[in-house]
């Protein structure tokens, strides 16, 4: 059992700032990931992944070398290393602005010998500065991070042990870096009608019909951090099953249909907090199976 005790609070408005630019920190990476790696459907390409110290790329093939990307949120570093024994750390630090970051990235792989080239600016952010000109996010709260860094590893074992439970096509669990969220999507098999007016990104995304759980550490819509669930394309009734835990969870509106919520203060009030976040995933993915017809036996439910 995970106690209550083990997750720290995470309030967004103590580390708004520190949240913003780890955020860019991780597009500029997640940027060059998109740009090196081989595509792989719905995007999967271009995510970025929980391990031990933190989040990384994991492994990057590059003409006759392979690269990867680490922020170890332990020793406060982004790491650079590849499989000729090349070993680069770039500090993580209060002041280090965007605009540092992404100069120091690009100087070593310069230095490196790797060559990309991204579209050097936010995705989905709310300021569009250039990467090399933002000066204005620098914070950077270690104690902060460390918090995050323990609920990442939280969520993220939690999220991997649900995935586990269906047999269809299911995305790992990963971090997309334009909305900053860790999620897991599964697919009914079938395709989804298209989206009128949709860009690239948003058509490939959501090509079939899916169901996707994850967590955000809280944006401007919802402003704190929260665990959620929704159904594309979004099914008649779906707010009005029942959600687990009890009293706890709800269903909100998000870009005009229901989404399931769980607060992340919510869930570590539960005696069980793993247990509760279970429950959550379960009970809001089989509300959306249920009323979208999906195949019920393509899961197994928890013992």
């Amino acid at each position: 059992m995970i106690s209550n005790l083990a997750l720290p609070p995470l309030p967004l408005n103590e580390w708004a700032d520190t949240k913003k630019a780890l955020h860019l920190y991780c597009q500029i990476i997640g940027k060059i990931k998109l740009k090196l790696l081989p595509y792989k459907n719905h995007w999967w390409n271009a995510a970025l992944y929980i391990n031990a110290a933190g989040i990384g790329t994991t492994a990057i093939p590059y003409n006759d070398k392979t690269i990867e990307f680490n922020f170890d949120l332990c020793k406060h570093q982004l790491i650079i290393t590849t499989t000729n024994s090349e070993y680069e750390i770039i500090e993580l630090r209060d002041g280090l602005c965007v605009s540092d970051f992404y100069k120091q990235v690009f100087k070593i792989l310069d230095k490196l010998k790797v060559q990309v080239k991204i579209l050097a600016k936010p995705y989905e952010f709310e300021t569009q500065i250039p990467f090399a000109e933002d000066t204005m996010h620098c914070t950077y709260d270690k104690e902060y991070i460390s918090r995050f860094r323990k609920v990442l590893f939280f969520s993220d074992a939690v999220m991997k042990e649900f995935s586990g439970r269906f047999i269809g096509k299911c995305s790992p669990v990963h971090l997309f870096w334009h909305s900053f969220d860790l999620a897991v999507t599964r697919f009914s098999g079938r395709e989804a009608p298209e989206i009128a007016g949709a860009n690239s990104v948003n058509a490939e995304a959501y090509s079939h019909e899916v169901i996707s759980a994850g967590f955000w550490a809280g944006d401007k819509n919802v402003q704190e951090p929260a665990y959620y669930c929704y159904t594309y394309p979004s099914p008649p009734g779906l707010d009005g099953e029942p959600l687990l835990p009890k009293g706890k969870a709800k269903w909100i509106q998000s870009n005009g249909s229901p989404m399931a919520l769980l607060t992340y203060a919510d869930m570590i009030k539960e005696q069980d907090p793993k247990h509760a976040l279970l429950d959550f995933l379960e009970s809001s993915y089989l509300a959306g199976a249920r009323k979208a017809d999906w195949a019920i036996d393509n899961y197994r439910a928890r013992s």
